[in-house]
């Protein structure tokens, strides 16, 4: 909605969902106004129930109805779905309780192709989750073949033919009708398959949306409904209307995507450098609020978008492609330039690529490719000489190309110099990849996704990126390829050279400074001093743009709930030993657990690895009367099939990984859990060269470590290790968020526990000082031997 066309004036009580606030959703949402209109952000930590959700819609809301802001929309992002249906149930909230003469708040739900494609969606045309992006990429490459400079017809008439396929099935006497494809409960205008026109084929879908483009006029005009009277375009409302009329809802999405107040997405749609180039780049710019929910997750999720990798079977395609571009050059005969001899030598003069620069390409990836088996196969031949024998004992593993805390130049950069391949030939692989794909996707009518430009894209990032906060290593990821040779760590691993962003505060605020102004949001930011840093806001406050702090603890009534930060033995792996060994650390544990497990109802149980998951669960099959799930490192569909049992039926103990999907996000509303317990603080393994790299990174850049100067401390003269940075403060939030599942309403009751002497004491690596301080006064430390008779209190105290 444009400047022109917004309402009069309001003030975000006008937008606000309820009938009246929280007192800390007033407070947020004034701070977060103000913000904005500095050009700041609002970083807020709310423990469940202070409407956090509502508070960053009618914010930012606020800021794109008022005719005199600059605000033109508001994108949200958030790494969890079950978050990202609040927000679309929050919108909804909003726009049945805006003023009579308003229009409802146009918001969109950002998806992948995948979830929009009505084949995908169907299953049919050989179009399924695993291929929907290269098929759609193919099947739209030839409809604009069809229709382009030179084609063989219009638009106009692809899509006459493909909605005509259905009257020839009824001219034909079919005695069932015409067979019509279905999706999101809506008829469309064509076949199950995909249309053909002499022999090409191409989708009828993207063909109608080409026919109803403008020539010169804005896309939005093709989109078959109005987006200022529709409220929240969903999933499913969006593929019901843009399918339903026969147009593509995924070209619909896009063309929606620059006119709506609210956009839904993932942090992909910010952050993810494939998806801003060629998706959402227009969304990120002064004129857009953004909000980032779950922003404890801000910094590892933007890592892993911001670092970079490909993998060895990648490797191997890429130069499987550039030989088929060279060869029709290479073996060109007879004097006569074949057709794809023309194309290849008309793609690079068009391109500044010479033949030579492609071969030089081929060969450095080839070589590469070898040095990468060379390097594999002397790790396993040290690390475990008779590895040939038994290959299904190796574990995914790692392969530093540098001393993890000495930054460096790596030693595959120094290989491939001694080799003849300087930096100019790392980058130039991105454009010759480029070409190459090019030539291929005009040679072959395949529908694939090519390597060659990917694998460009990582070569010249390797060269570009710096070594001291940038880790490369081999990962060796465990799998199982019977087509490899049986002495191959082929057979048994995929290799991938992996170049990690050890520190991504720069592209964060580099992104965040992009937009306007925002909220972060989480129920688990403290300490936000470690926060600020680590996710470049001082970096961006220095610049001039004002961060705001907001903590809020949990509102609901404190005699609903017990709290205990239970003083037994610090369950570190020197105090445990290995899983099954008895001693009084495991049995303290066990112990604590079980008193806990006793509580009328559903029990959550978060250990720091699913190794440990598995030890408690069998320890407390033995010692409870209650079903006792286990949850292991496993797909989608078997993790909702757990929480389906864990919430049917009688009463159950369920048992899992910190570290895993189940304690974070999931909605235990309700009865759903009584009381939740933590054993140990879930920190990653510190041995991994990657974990070592990054805290060294973190040292250098933060705390006391040699490159860290006047700069190196935390907002307020705090001084952090990158230990506390990099690893202490991600496993206690993690560990809070586990512990958050138990009471989400004014209603529910229920116990929470933290089992770990680091919780209890302000010991030297006690982990008290990370919580906020409201969260301190109310675990206070108890001993093992108090805690039933605790526990039992409280149960007596809310029956």
């Amino acid at each position: 909605m444009t400047a022109a066309t917004r309402v009069r004036r309001v003030n975000w009580q006008a937008v606000f969902g309820h009938p009246e606030p929280y007192p800390e959703q007033a407070d947020g949402i004034d701070a977060a106004v103000d913000a904005a209109e500095d050009g700041g952000f609002l970083v807020v930590e709310g423990a469940c129930g202070t409407g956090k959700t509502m508070l960053a819609l009618t914010a930012g809301i606020d800021r794109v109805r008022d005719p005199d802001s600059d605000y033109e929309r508001v994108l949200v992002l958030t790494s969890v779905k079950q978050q990202l249906r609040q927000f679309e149930q929050d919108l909804r909230t909003i726009n049945d309780n805006l003023p009579d003469d308003w229009n409802p708040v146009s918001a969109l739900t950002l998806v992948g192709k995948a979830d929009v494609c009505p084949y995908s969606r169907e299953n049919v045309a050989a179009i399924d989750d695993s291929t929907v992006y290269d098929r759609c990429e193919g099947l739209r490459e030839r409809t604009r073949n069809l229709v382009g400079d030179g084609g063989l017809t219009s638009t106009g008439k692809l899509v006459k033919e493909a909605r005509a396929a259905q009257t020839g099935l009824l001219d034909s006497g079919s005695t069932t009708g015409p067979d019509y494809l279905e999706t999101a409960g809506e008829p469309t205008p064509y076949l199950p398959e995909t249309s053909e026109y002499e022999d090409t084929e191409y989708c009828p879908f993207y063909a109608t949306f080409l026919d109803d483009l403008p020539e010169d006029g804005d896309p939005i005009e093709a989109v078959p409904f109005d987006v200022t009277e529709s409220g929240l375009i969903d999933t499913e409302e969006l593929v019901r209307l843009s399918a339903g009329y026969g147009t593509c809802p995924h070209s619909v999405m896009g063309a929606v995507l620059p006119h709506v107040e609210v956009v839904v997405g993932n942090y992909y749609h910010a952050f993810d450098p494939t998806t801003t180039g060629s998706f959402t780049g227009a969304l990120l710019d002064e004129s857009t609020f953004v909000v980032c929910d779950e922003a404890h997750m801000l910094e590892p999720r933007v890592r892993e978008l911001v670092s970079d990798g490909v993998g060895d079977a990648t490797l191997r395609d890429a130069e499987n492609e550039l030989t088929r571009v060279i060869q029709p050059v290479e073996f060109d005969g007879d004097g006569r330039e074949s057709e794809d001899a023309e194309l290849v030598r008309g793609e690079l003069e068009e391109s500044d690529v010479t033949l030579r620069e492609l071969k030089e390409t081929r060969d450095f990836v080839r070589d590469l490719r070898e040095e990468l088996d060379r390097r594999v196969t002397a790790h396993l031949d040290k690390e475990l000489p008779d590895w040939r024998a038994d290959l299904t004992r190796l574990d995914d593993d790692e392969i530093p190309l540098r001393d993890p805390e000495e930054p460096a130049e790596d030693e595959l950069t120094a290989w491939a110099d001694e080799a003849g391949y300087d930096e100019g030939t790392w980058v130039r692989a991105e454009t010759v990849g480029a070409v190459a794909a090019r030539v291929l996707n005009s040679a072959e009518e395949e529908d694939t996704r090519r390597a060659a430009p990917g694998v460009g894209r990582t070569l010249a990032n390797w060269a570009r990126a710096d070594h001291a906060g940038y880790f490369r290593e081999i990962e060796l990821d465990r799998t199982w390829d019977e087509s490899e040779r049986e002495d191959s760590w082929r057979r048994a691993y995929n290799a991938h050279l992996a170049l990690h962003n050890c520190i991504p505060g720069d592209a964060i605020a580099e992104r965040l400074g992009e937009f306007g102004g925002g909220v972060l949001m989480s129920a688990t930011l403290a300490p936000l001093d470690v926060f600020r840093e680590v996710t470049g806001l001082n970096a961006l406050e220095s610049d001039d743009r004002p961060i705001a702090e907001r903590t809020y603890g949990l509102a609901f009534p404190e005699e609903n709930r017990a709290s205990f930060a239970v003083d037994a033995p610090k369950f570190t792996y020197g105090n445990r030993g290995p899983p099954g060994e008895e001693n009084p650390t495991r049995r303290a544990h066990v112990d604590a657990c079980a008193e806990i497990a006793r509580s009328p109802g559903n029990v959550l149980v978060g250990m720091p690895s699913y190794a440990e998951a598995e030890w408690m669960a069998g320890e407390l099959e033995s010692r409870l009367s209650k079903t006792v799930l286990l949850d292991e490192a496993s797909d989608d569909g078997a993790t909702e099939r757990l929480k389906a049992d864990f919430f049917g039926g009688e009463e159950k103990v369920l048992v899992t990984s910190l570290r895993g999907t189940l304690t974070e996000g999931v909605d235990y509303r309700g009865d759903r859990l009584a009381a939740a317990v933590v054993c140990g603080v879930p920190i990653i393994n510190t041995s991994s060269p990657r974990t070592r790299a990054v805290k060294t990174a973190y040292d250098r850049e933060f705390g006391s470590g040699p490159a860290s100067g006047a700069s190196g401390s935390m907002r307020g003269g705090t001084s952090r290790s990158g230990f506390e940075a990099a690893l202490t403060v991600p496993a206690v939030r993690k560990a809070r968020q586990a512990i958050g599942r138990v009471i989400r309403g004014p209603e529910e009751v229920g116990v929470r526990a933290f089992v770990d002497a680091r919780y209890a004491r302000d010991s030297w690596d006690g982990v008290r000082e990370y919580f906020p301080e409201e969260e301190r006064e109310e675990f206070s430390p108890v001993s093992p031997d108090m805690l039933r008779l605790g526990v039992d209190r409280f149960w007596s105290s809310v029956e």
